[in-house]
């Protein structure tokens, strides 16, 4: 507290507070809508997690020796939101979600994010993997490209391989258009160029080859190049339509928009018989909408925040309307690869991108820092694939992927025999890791090899990372080890038991490995080894306990 320059004051008598937040309707673009206070000597957390998907405000503030905290719809000063009331009107607003531990940052978080576990679609119970075509054609989805995917994603089914085969952006470009997939969307209608027979006989094709067909929307969004651009039912915002760069937005309030969505989107998914849909969200509302008119004679105006907030109830009304429509579908939640990562919307769908960082070295320290906010089960993590990469980029990658959900990706067409066996012994350890990731408990050693956090580059890491997960299935005790080394010099790659407490305890048996030959990790006396791990390679080991 006295760090954030909380300190009373001698008199008692000023009062003084820290707030952050974010505005706008990509809710976790800054911070996440996530509060801590620990009380160290005490080994006493208290936390707090919003629930919104639009803008929100947490306060910390001090007046004597006690710290207040609070939280939830962001004020007037923040957020523009202000609500007159009327007398028998009521208001829900988000929920949160709050716990109190005597323990670590880390036991408050795992009770946090185990607050988001809720039901998901049968198919999706076990975890598959999946497999998305946007860094193999980058936007130019086509059928017999996507065909030849699903060929060679049909030779791994006997090896836990892919059930998902998600056709993303620009599958609707218009016929003979230059628009981009980020310029066209909005119309929703396939691109007699990319798929001149159809999204259904591509769905189908893909379903005779043992996978299960996904497509991409970015629905609450209109992009400049389509018809829709000047359609009546957007938001709007001072009288007219709300702009951002070169998309609009519909207005989720407006009964017309969700029919125009219900025709458009949740009709061609059911005709064409998808059973995945990713919905993308790639800009931000911004501080806030024209609210409804409402009829309060002398009352004051409602802010634009309280617009925002209407449209975002609106927004959660649409997803509800598709779990009606299609209640098999699996529906992942994207904003630009994470940007709407709070537990609003988390529990509205089955599976959330961790990041849009497709083939940065610092997957899997963004992967690592998400354990913490996001359930492992809910956190799709991409592994790019590309023909030029070798064993131990591959690995690198895949690794990244066992915490949280493994999303391939890249040039699966390309990849040598030796390559794809790689990837085949990587689904299969995925797959008997699988409920470990879904119910277990993270620790996590990041050795930054820098002489201080203020030094520490996400885009250039040094140093290594360690992410211990450790759970039970019936009598035996499992742990899963996913290491990553950077790049420069670093100690070895070794944990202690105060810092990974599994660990210390058990008689530990590897059951399965992902690494690089010359590579070896051992446990005993409560240590944890890893040696032979050079730079920008990792590991991943499956160990059992009786």
């Amino acid at each position: 507290a006295e760090a954030l320059d909380l300190e009373p004051a001698w008199s008692r008598s000023g009062t003084r507070s820290v707030r952050f937040g974010q505005v706008g309707s990509m809710p976790v673009r800054g911070w996440f809508p996530f509060v801590a206070v620990e009380d160290g000597p005490a080994e006493v957390v208290w936390a707090a997690s919003v629930a919104s998907a639009g803008s929100w405000q947490i306060e910390l503030l001090r007046r004597d020796d006690g710290l207040q905290l609070s939280g939830g719809l962001g004020d007037y000063e923040h957020a523009h939101w202000r609500k007159a009331m009327a007398p028998g009107e009521t208001l829900s607003t988000p929920v949160a979600h709050l716990t109190t531990v005597a323990g670590s940052l880390d036991d408050a978080c795992t009770r946090l994010v185990e607050a988001q576990r809720h039901p998901v679609a049968a198919i999706d119970a076990d975890m598959p993997v999946l497999f998305n075509e946007f860094c193999t054609t980058w936007g130019q989805p086509a059928h017999q490209r996507v065909v030849k995917i699903a060929d060679r994603l049909n030779t791994l089914q006997n090896d836990s391989g892919p059930r998902y085969l998600v056709i993303d952006a620009g599958w609707y470009r218009p016929a003979g258009s230059a628009a981009t997939w980020s310029g066209a969307q909005g119309d929703w209608l396939p691109s007699p160029d990319l798929f001149p027979d159809g999204l259904e006989a591509t769905a189908e094709a893909i379903r005779q080859r043992g996978l299960v067909p996904g497509l991409w929307f970015e629905a609450e969004t209109v992009g400049e190049h389509a018809d829709a651009w000047n359609r009546s039912e957007l938001l709007h915002r001072d009288g007219i339509p709300l702009q951002s760069g070169g998309r609009r937005f519909w207005d989720l309030r407006n009964d017309a928009a969700h029919r125009y969505l219900e025709e458009r989107v949740i009709d061609l998914l059911d005709r064409c018989g998808f059973g995945y849909l990713k919905i993308d969200y790639n800009e931000t509302i911004g501080l806030g909408v024209d609210p409804l008119p409402a009829d309060r004679g002398t009352s004051p105006p409602d802010g634009l925040g309280e617009g925002l907030r209407q449209h975002i109830e609106g927004v959660h009304r649409f997803l509800r309307r598709v779990r009606q429509r299609l209640p098999h579908l699996v529906i992942e939640n994207c904003s630009s690869g994470g940007h709407r990562l709070e537990p609003s919307l988390v529990a509205a769908t089955d599976m959330s991108s961790f990041s849009d960082a497709h083939e940065a070295a610092a997957i899997p320290i963004i992967a690592g820092n998400l354990q913490r906010l996001v359930l492992p089960r809910h956190s799709q993590i991409w592994a790019v694939l590309r023909a030029t990469d070798s064993h131990r980029r591959l690995v690198y990658s895949l690794a990244a992927t066992f915490l949280g959900r493994m999303c391939l990706s890249g040039d699966v067409e390309g990849l040598d025999v030796d390559q794809w066996e790689l990837v085949a012994r990587a689904c299969r350890l995925y797959r008997d890791a699988a409920p470990l990731v879904d119910r277990g408990r993270s620790q996590r050693v990041w050795h930054h090899g820098v002489a201080s956090e203020a030094d520490v580059s996400y885009l250039h890491p040094v140093g290594w990372q360690i992410v211990v997960r450790n759970g039970a299935s019936g009598a035996r005790r499992q742990l899963l080890v996913v290491a990553h080394r950077f790049a420069g010099p670093a100690p070895p790659v070794e944990a202690s038991p105060d810092s990974l407490r599994p660990v210390a305890r058990g008689d530990w048996q590897l059951v399965g490995a992902l690494h690089e030959p010359g590579v070896s990790v051992s446990i005993g006396g409560g240590r944890l080894v890893i040696d032979g791990l050079e730079e920008m390679a990792a590991s991943v080991t499956l160990w059992r306990s009786e």
